[in-house]
């Protein structure tokens, strides 16, 4: 009897004390920092060792709150507590409280606010509007609950949002958290700002900024569900920074056998949406499942709630030390990297399908091993390197005795004389590239970006620049622009011993410190500065050389920093409908201005030739930065490029530039290669083909670390 009554009791008490901290705070104690609501000298606290959150009634009742920083800095103001706009009246209705309450459980804290939405039509009773303005609704359109919860000993505090309709109505939209960071205190300042796989701001850029899109595709403030790779957004200012996370699979509505709301994402710095000096983040319904509803902050095709139809949010915020990569990687390491998708094919059998197509489709008589997709000078005599590892561990096959014969019969019958590198040779060699290296150097350690000179891939720089503007300008730099010739210095000058290559790959190296978004991996067909994977992962493999080099930790620390800012690229969740676990997107921003969407579209090979590259030189992420886990990221790329690798029965892939192949691809040519891009709004691939030959390294790297860990079991 005594351990039921003990909760009542201890109810009672967090009442008395809560009610208690209230009359403090109306005699003066604590003021609001935001001014631009109505405050009735009322307020709770919520609090833990890392975030203080203080909530303040409105003359109607407890509607809004402030998040701060342990050191008292306000980072974000929570404006309400949900709103709604209905379609048949012109003004929205917040969510406020008469009451609220404060809980105490196993999970922690908790403020219960029992929340309503306003009735504008008593909020004008007895007013000089009363006589002219009627609308017709009566009551409440939403009623519930509103429970935000914190622990002692975690960041992240639970929003929980328990709504239901009264009536039915068309919505235009029902907010849930909405967050205006840097209100009342650094307005539209950030460090950087991120919305994983969609937006990557830094500095006074604006998110959905045209500086690496345009028109209509720059707009990206309420973005298709599915383009978001990992389910949160983060802004950062001066070392703090502040996330939202959601379940992207949650139910937020759904009624009878009408379609499913799913939590929307809204984010803007500077806030646009409102025009104010502060920075958004927020979810909504309903959702923008339909890319012709994107950007909708009022829905144009307005949904009906139902009578007694539930809305749910479930949420959570947190505050990270350091930028907005940090607020990712504190997520990441809250939640764990999800477990890869099973593959199509268990490795061996991928690794036999793969030789089996080398030796069919992708064997082009007299010619040698290759894609052909625009001319046979595509085939040619040389033997991906995978192939020789499979036909020596599988002599006896079939297969392997039919390739064998193939690759003998591109040998000349006649073997002409090999002129062997002498040891001298070679590092005369490397020390004449080294000296071109050195001559294109800037004194400043960077290395200039040169659209029309050595950087020149293809056409793309012309035709943009033509019709349209420069994607990168002739001179500038970025980060991938610096670190190539970076690595290339330093490996010369360790293999040849000359201080001089080590010390200016150094310099480049130390030019790059203070960068903090990738940038310029893509550099012949995308904008130079958009936020690009290839770039981060360059530059995890560059920093780690470096400090293997130079035994200075902050390249270390930096390495796994750039090789952390390849999680905003990569799909943490997958929608219920379309399987995209651990594919990514390759750059935040188009192709030639508007030729490819990459924000829309993933693309696979350069996560994979990232981690070849790791592999080849030695590096084992997973050792250098133990708090992820990049053996289980390694096997989740890899088993979602075998998902992508094509059979052409399952009719998935269409050309979009060589659109003459298609023929080819229905007969098989293409089979067990893997396309180009893969849309996330409507799971089909598109493209080129790419040779499946980057795959089949980085599975045998992955069996090969599984024997290892097997025999050390043993």
């Amino acid at each position: 009897m005594k351990k039921m009554f003990f909760p009542a009791v201890l109810a009672a008490l967090s009442v008395s004390v809560f009610t208690a901290r209230s009359a403090t705070a109306a005699n003066g104690s604590l003021t609001p920092h935001f001014k631009q609501s109505s405050y009735v000298n009322e307020s709770v606290t919520l609090e833990n060792k890392y975030v203080t959150m203080n909530f303040f009634k409105r003359i109607k009742g407890w509607g809004w709150g402030e998040i701060l920083t342990p050191e008292g800095k306000l980072m974000a103001v929570m404006d309400h507590l949900g709103e709604l706009m209905i379609r048949d009246q012109d003004i929205p209705m917040r969510f406020e409280a008469d009451s609220v309450s404060r809980v105490r459980t196993d999970d922690g804290e908790s403020l219960v606010f029992n929340v309503k939405s306003v009735v504008v039509r008593e909020m004008l009773k007895g007013t000089s509007f009363d006589n002219w303005m009627h609308y017709p609704y009566g009551e409440p359109a939403i009623t519930g609950t509103v429970t935000i919860t914190v622990t002692p000993d975690s960041p992240f505090v639970k929003l929980k949002y328990d709504l239901t309709a009264t009536g039915n109505y068309y919505l235009r939209y029902l907010r849930g958290p909405w967050l205006k960071v840097g209100e009342s205190s650094f307005g539209t300042k950030k460090d950087d700002a991120i919305l994983p796989g969609v937006d990557w701001a830094i500095g006074d850029e604006w998110t959905s900024g045209s500086d690496f899109f345009k028109d209509p595709w720059a707009l990206r403030v309420v973005p298709h569900p599915n383009k978001v790779s990992v389910p949160l957004m983060a802004i950062s200012y001066e070392g703090d920074g502040i996330g939202l996370a959601w379940d992207p699979n949650a139910v937020a509505a759904r009624w009878f056998n009408y379609r499913t709301q799913h939590p929307q994402p809204v984010f803007a710095s500077p806030n646009f949406v409102d025009r104010m000096n502060n920075q958004l983040m927020g979810l909504m319904i309903p959702d923008a499942s339909v890319e012709g509803h994107e950007n909708e902050i009022y829905s144009q095709i307005a949904p009906e709630l139902r009578i007694g139809e539930k809305i749910e949010f479930d949420a959570e915020l947190w505050l990270s030390k350091g930028n907005s990569v940090d607020v990712v990687t504190d997520w990441v390491k809250r939640h764990g990297l999800p477990e890869p998708s099973a593959p199509k094919w268990d490795y061996r059998k991928a690794l036999d399908l793969m030789a089996g197509a080398y030796n069919t489709n992708l064997w082009h008589e007299g010619h040698g091993f290759g894609v052909v997709q625009r001319s046979i000078d595509e085939a040619g005599p040389n033997i991906p390197g995978f192939l020789r590892r499979y036909m020596n561990e599988n002599k006896k096959s079939q297969v392997v005795k039919e390739l064998q014969a193939k690759i003998e019969s591109l040998q000349p019958k006649e073997v002409p004389m090999v002129k062997i590198e002498t040891p001298e040779q070679k590092k005369g060699r490397q020390v004449k590239h080294g000296d071109e290296i050195l001559a294109i150097q800037r004194a400043d350690g960077s290395f200039a970006f040169e659209p029309d000179g050595r950087h020149y891939r293809k056409d793309d720089f012309k035709v943009a620049t033509s019709f349209v503007e420069p994607m990168g300008l002739d001179g500038a730099t970025a980060l991938d622009i610096t670190i190539l010739p970076a690595m290339e210095l330093l490996q010369i000058g360790k293999e040849t011993g000359e201080q001089r290559f080590l010390d200016a790959g150094k310099k480049a190296i130390d030019f790059c410190m203070s960068m903090t978004r990738p940038e310029g991996g893509d550099f012949w067909e995308t904008p130079l500065h958009a936020a690009n994977l290839f770039a981060a992962g360059h530059a995890a493999i560059a920093n780690y050389k470096a400090f293997e080099q130079f035994g200075d930790p902050k390249y270390k620390e930096k390495a796994v920093y750039w090789m952390r800012t390849i999680l905003p690229f990569t799909h943490l969740w997958e929608p219920e409908e379309i399987p995209m676990l651990y594919n990514t997107k390759p750059v935040l921003s188009s192709s030639d201005w508007y030729f490819a969407n990459w924000v829309r579209d993933h693309v696979q090979w350069e996560v994979l030739a990232v981690f070849a590259q790791s592999i080849a030189n030695g590096i084992r992420w997973e050792e250098v930065d133990p708090e992820i886990d990049w053996m289980k990221f390694h096997r989740g790329i890899t088993n979602a490029a075998i998902r992508w690798m094509n059979v052409h029965t399952d009719d998935n892939w269409r050309p979009h530039n060589i659109p003459e192949t298609y023929d080819r691809y229905k007969e098989g040519a293409f089979d067990y290669c893997f396309p180009d891009t893969h849309n996330a709004t409507t799971g089909n691939y598109g493209g080129m083909f790419i040779p499946p030959s980057a795959i089949a390294d980085n599975i045998y790297y992955l069996l090969d670390r599984e024997a290892e860990a097997a025999k050390g079991k043993k």
